[in-house]
């Protein structure tokens, strides 16, 4: 009795057409061959955005000779300039960022601050003494609920401009410290002292104040 030979038995035209076109024009397993594929690429982004805030010292609060970077828009990561702010508002968000190592310290969100420049005979003495030719600068963080603050309005019995936050109204002036104005914030706006030093603004002492609630 002879044994039977399987290749033999499957005709060559058959192995093409399943190697071939029909498993490609196969729309349920191009489906899943597509979506394997996206799911790998949106996986491989969140994971290089971890490994970028997670870098050694990005968490670490404001240190002193830290320059000032944009934190978000089309010049994010790059040195802030004193030319950059225009006088009167509105404030920017930055981080701060290590001089030494390039690292950008965000690896925490209580690191972000408000930078605005202001008339500097408008700064009380206290606020004066930490800024650097009018421009101060303030956590981003509510002391309320810790929402951010992202807010640039007239204050609400009065015609300058304040820092405002949406969760709960809180409203903050620049010009002496960051004060309370309005709404439920217990307390004042962290301060961080800055210069000027070959262009860029660069932090000259740790924050003043507690940042947060």
């Amino acid at each position: 009795m002879s044994e039977s030979n399987p290749s033999a038995a499957v005709p060559m035209d058959d192995i093409v057409e399943h190697d071939g076109a029909d498993s490609c024009s196969d729309p349920t397993r191009r489906a899943i061959l597509l979506t394997a594929l996206a799911t790998c690429a949106c996986l491989a982004a969140p994971e290089t955005s971890v490994a970028e805030d997670d870098q050694p010292g990005s968490n670490l609060r404001p240190q002193k000779a830290d320059t000032l970077v944009f934190s978000e828009g089309d010049r994010a990561g790059e040195v802030i300039k004193p030319e950059d702010l225009k006088l009167g508002g509105p404030p920017v968000r930055a981080w701060p960022k290590d001089p030494k190592t390039a690292v950008i310290r965000k690896g925490s969100r209580l690191n972000e601050v408000l930078v605005v420049r202001l008339d500097p005979a408008e700064l009380d003495d206290d606020t004066r003494s930490r800024s650097a030719d009018g421009i101060v600068v303030y956590s981003v963080i509510c002391s309320h609920t810790g929402c951010p603050v992202t807010g640039w309005v007239k204050q609400a019995s009065g015609d300058k401009f304040v820092f405002k936050c949406a969760c709960h109204n809180s409203e903050y002036d620049p010009r002496e410290s960051a004060k309370v104005l309005f709404g439920p914030a217990p307390r004042r706006l962290a301060a961080l002292p800055i210069a000027i030093t070959d262009g860029a603004l660069t932090v000259t002492a740790a924050f003043i104040g507690k940042v947060g609630t």
